[in-house]
């Protein structure tokens, strides 16, 4: 007899309704309990999900009580980081929405907290599901383009800011270089095989939140709206970050990797003023060599998988706790990308070059 899978699912806004209808999609998975701190939220939602046998908590560590296999964290940014710890303390395996955490101080203590409680922290980021990403990196790994000395990732909306919780940093802890950035960096980290980062250089603005014109929560923007960075790693690759929420621009361009016997450029797949960032799908792909004397493009076929990433995320999840397999994006992995947004910011605000160090 196949075991029901017993999850629970802190936190009840928009990003909880998706990881709720995907657990829904898979068998022998149960929905078992909801908590949001703000009363009776949990329950509305239970209701609004048809979620009829769960129990509703308004405190966390109530629901942790239960005997469950798996908790997703669908929490604003700040609160990732008690309720994983809660979660992980009380033996249940743990999918984190992205990013990790507001500080990286956070990420040590989330991935330590995981260490010694032998369960499972992954994080969400939904692009590794595409399996374009996986040629990427069997593109890169395999030695196709020799020895990648240059990334550039990254991406822009022309009209693509959040509000709320996103634009705070007390709350957030970044802005649009944790929000929609961290899903470049996993893209080139993974390719590359995750390298230890070792400095950045960077510089960040926020001229369209704090601008009324743009934004109607100006008023309490604190974060930053675009950021560029120049990141050294380990074998001595350079990686040039940018991200931007808002710009007179159509595009950012494409991300590149160029290696000593060839080079890659990829785009992101959609169109739009919110497109453009690698929060969904790949594009296109496009390889470039010489063929002796003769310089060589190839268009590398796109897979259309007509997968819904999300929903994969989640399934990948469940499955990881009923065949007992390691996390499938695991947080000790994801400290990398907290370590260079929190140089980021570091670097931004001090207006010079800082080190990255990691326990």
């Amino acid at each position: 007899m196949t075991k029901t899978i017993r999850i629970g699912i802190i936190g009840s806004g928009g990003i909880a309704r998706a990881h709720a209808s995907a657990y829904k999609q898979i068998p022998d998975v149960e929905i078992v309990a909801v908590a949001d701190s703000i009363a009776g939220k949990a329950q509305s939602f239970i209701e609004q999900e048809q979620l009829l046998q769960a129990a509703a908590f308004d405190d966390h560590r109530k629901l942790l009580e239960l005997e469950l296999d798996g908790v997703s964290v669908c929490t604003p940014n700040f609160a990732h980081h008690e309720t994983s710890i809660n979660a992980l303390n009380a033996g249940k395996h743990v999918l984190v929405e992205k990013p990790m955490s507001v500080t990286l101080q956070q990420s040590i203590d989330m991935a330590q907290a995981a260490e010694r409680s032998g369960k499972m922290l992954t994080v969400g980021f939904q692009p590794r599901y595409d399996p374009n990403m996986a040629l990427i990196k069997e593109i890169v790994q395999t030695g196709k383009l020799g020895g990648v000395y240059f990334v550039e990732t990254g991406g822009g909306r022309r009209r693509g800011m959040p509000g709320g919780t996103f634009i705070r940093k007390e709350l957030a802890g970044a802005g649009a270089m944790a929000d929609i950035g961290c899903y470049s960096l996993d893209m080139a980290l993974n390719a590359l095989g995750y390298p230890k980062p070792l400095t950045v250089t960077a510089y960040t603005s926020n001229h369209f939140g704090t601008n009324p014109r743009y934004h109607k929560e100006s008023n309490f923007f604190d974060v930053e709206d675009f950021g560029v960075a120049m990141i050294r790693l380990e074998g001595d690759i350079v990686l040039n970050y940018k991200i931007s929420w808002a710009m007179h621009m159509d595009t950012l361009g494409a991300t590149l990797f160029l290696g000593t016997e060839g080079g890659l450029k990829v785009t992101p797949a959609g169109t739009g003023p919110w497109s453009g960032v690698w929060d969904g799908s790949v594009g296109s792909m496009t390889l470039y060599h010489d063929a002796a004397t003769q310089h060589v493009q190839t268009e590398i076929p796109v897979i259309q998988h007509g997968l819904n990433l999300f929903d994969e995320k989640v399934k990948d999840f469940a499955n990881a706790i009923r065949f007992d397999r390691p996390a499938p994006i695991p947080g000790a992995e994801i400290l990398y990308n907290q370590a260079i947004i929190d140089g980021v910011l570091r670097s931004a605000a001090s207006k010079r070059e800082v080190t990255i160090d990691l326990p």
